[in-house]
């Protein structure tokens, strides 16, 4: 790949602000294991010294196939994966890695534009980052998706198990709504069972799908900001980029709308934000 015009991370652009810095791991007491699929060696070599220095302890892979079985042997915390690989490449390489593993992917691209943006997350990947960027950066954004995805197991450990439930179930007109759950116009979620009813059918939403419909049924009606949104679904602390709500808000109503492309149960407000249209009276 070319990216002459762009500089490799600085080894002192990682600062101890940073949570978890002074060599802190970013989880418990061991050291989180990196797949960083890189191949150029002006960025590689910059950037694992800045990981190790943070406490990371990184593998490299220098092609697609490279990094796809270093993958299976070595399952790491987080992968960091350019986009420009030799021989496959780097969105290749997400999909094959999400047809097994939901793990943190966070594509590094010297390509920026919106439509290589959007691609990388429609296919998977949590975040990306463009170069030439600080490895500052970098390493905040890691430590994000990481504890994003430690909340999303553990709040996967917490949801109720129940061993009669069986994939794609049906519900009749009459049914009686479970107590706590959300109830608008022919949507129903339902926060303790993590199930949602559409239409009289049960559709399966990934965690994160979930809480952004559990938010904007809980304020049906009326707008919720994008900020609001990214503040409740991924914390206060997120550091990436905001197209990964319009990611998300795509793939919900793909799931829950009767014309995904001519939504009318998740509208858009220019400018402000999202709306679940409450039905009218």
């Amino acid at each position: 790949m070319s990216t002459a015009s762009t500089g490799p991370p600085s080894p002192d652009a990682v600062g101890r602000g940073v949570e978890g810095g002074s060599g802190a791991p970013a989880s418990g007491d061991r050291r989180v294991e990196v797949l960083l699929a890189e191949d150029e060696e002006s960025f590689v070599d910059a950037l694992v010294v800045n990981l190790e220095r943070e406490n990371f302890r990184v593998r490299v892979a220098r092609d697609g196939p490279e990094a796809l079985a270093a993958f299976h042997e070595q399952r790491p915390d987080v992968v960091l994966l350019d986009v420009m690989l030799p021989k496959m490449s780097g969105l290749d390489v997400c999909r094959a890695i999400r047809v097994h593993s939901s793990v943190p992917i966070i594509m590094v691209t010297a390509k920026s534009t919106e439509i290589d943006t959007v691609v990388g997350l429609e296919i998977g990947a949590d975040d990306y980052v463009s170069k030439p960027y600080r490895a500052r950066e970098l390493v905040s954004r890691m430590r994000a998706v990481l504890r994003r995805s430690q909340a999303d197991e553990s709040a996967s450990l917490r949801a109720p198990q129940d061993p009669t439930f069986t994939a794609g179930p049906t519900v009749g007109p009459g049914t009686v709504p479970a107590a706590g759950a959300i109830v608008v116009g022919e949507v129903q979620l339902d926060p303790d069972r993590h199930e949602c009813i559409v239409r009289g059918a049960e559709v399966q939403l990934p965690l994160k799908e979930f809480e952004l419909l559990e938010v904007l049924l809980a304020n049906a009606g009326r707008v919720v900001t994008r900020d609001t949104l990214i503040d409740r679904v991924w914390g206060p602390d997120y550091v990436g980029d905001t197209k990964t709500l319009d990611v998300h808000i795509k793939r919900l109503r793909s799931r829950i709308e009767r014309d995904p492309s001519s939504p009318v149960l998740i509208t858009t407000i220019r400018g402000l934000g999202h709306r679940f249209e409450a039905p009218r009276r």
